[in-house]
């Protein structure tokens, strides 16, 4: 029962799956494990061999690349960015999926999106995506879905060099050690780009560097306990240039925009935990860990100069009792998450302090028969706020109910059946009560319906599963953006709820082992994301409309050929559909969201103990970009860029 030993066999089997024939998967992040054929809920399992053979340069690049997971760089920041699943949209569908590491929730209480760009995809054994589903152990934001990323607990011993076009250098190790008493583990990496984009008239680039480690260890001093501890930090300094208008955009995208943001992010984690197994059927956990952050970035542009620091705290903790039997399976716990953000004085608001405050409780349940699967759980969970300047406090809290229903039917030893429901919620972000920095009120909590119904097919050359899906909301959180009035004079933008809204999509993915030479991998999503009912401050009628920033279809298609045991070639096409800007609720604005295309190709020599990989990105130069508005619009992706580097293994 020791975590350590399941750990490294879960791992063997993964690699062993992927150099021979292919097998149902186990599902290992989530309280509750089973493997992707008996799953109830719509779940993508990526193992160490893919994203070792991806040779991407940060997590957000793997998710875009290779899953269903959109991902594009907030406002052109590429270390933190904004992610989309399900039809939430590219401007704020980041804030419906939970993301966690090695079980810890690392999403943000603020309009900032998760910091992935600290995780070193030379680090991670998995990452699993759980589609519309994961809200009892997963809790508040996850009505898209659950994003788990697991790192690496293993013997290997791994350095890392590359270096690329526009001045792109990187460097990362992994030491790890384990056995039955004691797993430990080191890794780092360091990563510099000189910049691409021209930042001001001076000839300044947005050049951008990384610094960030992590350190595990798991002790085992007897067969039914486990110590556990963690640190890790993440440094990151970034210059990005700000928006251009549609022709300088096609011009030349490379060029300054209308302001420039320079910026420093740092985070330090400590955690600490403990396991014990009381029988064969039974164990309890407890984690927790504390998160200190600090943000520091200024904006440039012709109005002058302006600064905004934030100093943030976050506390969380889980316990949990595990009973697993030949019947049943259930795990039930606690948890919590004390988040604060103290922000400086700015021109728009004074010194204030703003928290967010989880706890919640939650029972998940799993009841296995002979060729069916059932699965019930729930969570309560209260969020409260709190707000405080020099002149006025305000509270509030919110109580929300989240409810998981699946069932899985076996048709034999390759098919499967699921259908799966669950009632969902996201509580506001503390960005949300506030509209030109100044505190302006509370808002609602949106709340969704998902409905989901797929097939799994699953043969030694071909892993194929399909999913449909509809998710009712209510109260969908957005920023309404006044365009009549020009702040301060008066201006009506502020963030509030969509009264109703719904989505409906379906999504399709496919490996095939053609042959010995060659592997299909397909990724198809197709959605449809509606405003049902809603009117803006000044009278607009949104009833109807699509939501911004939502692509109907996402295609992602990955060929390789391998002539030899240790030679990949790879080709990988991106495509996405046009879809409204961001800002365009009304879906009047006279300039659309470009369809997004990409095209990279890799190849990768490999023995046991040495890989040397080169890869090109954007391959035919197609320029992307992200449109907020007309005239508004951050390139992203939109030259070609090349790496080639060296993996030593020890």
């Amino acid at each position: 029962m020791k975590k350590t030993v399941l750990t490294l066999s879960l791992v063997a089997t993964a690699l062993l799956a992927e150099t021979s024939t292919l097998k149902p998967l186990e599902i290992t992040s989530t309280s509750i494990k089973q493997d992707e054929l008996k799953s109830t809920d719509a779940i993508e399992v990526y193992t160490q061999a893919d994203i070792e053979k991806s040779h991407v340069q940060n997590v957000y690049e793997f998710l875009n690349q290779q899953t269903s997971v959109i991902t594009m760089p907030t406002y052109g920041n590429p270390f933190a960015q904004k992610m989309d699943m399900h039809g939430y949209g590219i401007g704020d569908g980041y804030q419906n999926i939970v993301v966690t590491l090695n079980g810890r929730k690392i999403n943000n209480i603020d309009m900032v999106a998760p910091l992935l760009s600290s995780i070193s995809p030379s680090a991670i054994s998995r990452i699993e995506i759980i589609k519309s589903s994961g809200i009892v152990t997963g809790g508040d934001g996850a009505n898209g879905g659950v994003i788990n990323i697991q790192t690496k607990k293993s013997n290997d011993k791994e350095l890392s060099l590359y270096g690329g076009t526009y001045g792109t250098l990187d460097g990362s190790f992994y030491i790890g050690h384990s056995d039955d008493t004691l797993s430990v583990s080191a890794s780092a990496e360091a990563q510099k780009n000189d910049g691409i984009r021209h930042l001001n008239s001076d000839g300044d680039r947005d050049k951008n560097r990384l610094a960030t480690g992590n350190f595990d260890l798991a002790y085992t001093p007897t067969e039914d306990l486990e110590l556990r501890l963690n640190a890790s930090f993440a440094r990151t300094e970034v210059n990005y240039a700000g928006s251009l208008t549609k022709k300088h955009y096609d011009d030349d995208p490379t060029q300054e925009g209308t302001s420039y943001t320079r910026q420093k992010y740092d985070t330090d984690v400590i955690g600490a935990g403990i396991s014990y197994y009381i029988n064969d059927s039974l164990s309890v956990s407890a984690d927790a860990s504390r998160e200190k952050k600090k943000s520091d970035s200024t904006n440039v542009s012709s109005y002058g100069p302006y600064s905004w620091i934030a100093d943030y705290q976050y506390d969380s903790f889980r316990v949990s009792f595990d009973y697993e039997s030949d019947l049943v399976d259930l795990t039930a716990g606690v948890d919590g998450f004390n988040g604060e953000r103290n922000s400086h004085a700015t021109l728009y608001g004074a010194k204030n302090t703003t928290s967010k405050d989880n706890i919640a409780g939650f029972l998940m349940s799993q009841w296995k028969f002979a060729t069916s699967t059932i699965k019930a759980g729930y969570r309560y969970e209260k969020v409260s706020y709190e707000f405080k300047d020099a002149s006025k406090s305000n509270s509030d809290d919110n109580t929300l109910h989240g409810i998981e229903l699946g069932y899985n039917l076996r048709l034999d030893s390759q098919k499967s059946l699921f259908l799966n429901y669950a009632h969902s919620y996201q509580s506001p972000d503390i960005d949300r009560f506030f509209s030109y920095g100044v505190f302006n009120n509370f808002i609602e909590p949106m709340e969704a319906n998902n409905f989901t119904l797929g097939f799994n097919l699953i043969q030694e050359r071909n892993k194929f599963k399909v999913s449909a899906y509809y998710i009712d909301l209510k109260n969908e959180i957005y920023y309404y953006k006044d365009a009549v009035n020009s702040y301060p004079n008066p201006s009506l933008s502020v963030n509030t709820n969509i009264d109703k809204s719904h989505k409906a999509g379906l999504d399709i993915y496919d490996k095939w082992l053609i042959s010995k030479e060659f592997e299909l991998v397909a990724n198809y999503n197709y959605v449809q994301a509606i405003i049902d009912d809603e009117k803006g401050r000044n009278g607009e009628d949104y009833s109807g409309n699509t939501l911004p920033g939502v692509s109907d279809h996402n295609v992602k298609l990955t060929l390789s050929y391998l002539p030899n045991d240790n030679t990949r070639f790879a080709f990988t096409q991106l495509y996405r559909s046009e879809a409204y800007a961001a800002n365009d609720f009304q879906n009047s604005f006279s300039q659309k969201q470009d369809a997004y295309m990409s095209s990279d190709v890799s190849a990768s020599y490999t023995t046991d103990s040495y890989e040397v990989f080169a890869k090109i990105n954007n391959l035919f130069n197609q320029s992307n970009g992200l449109w907020i508005r007309d005239d508004a619009i951050y390139p992203v992706n939109f030259t070609t860029t090349a790496i080639a580097g060296l993996k030593l293994k020890f």
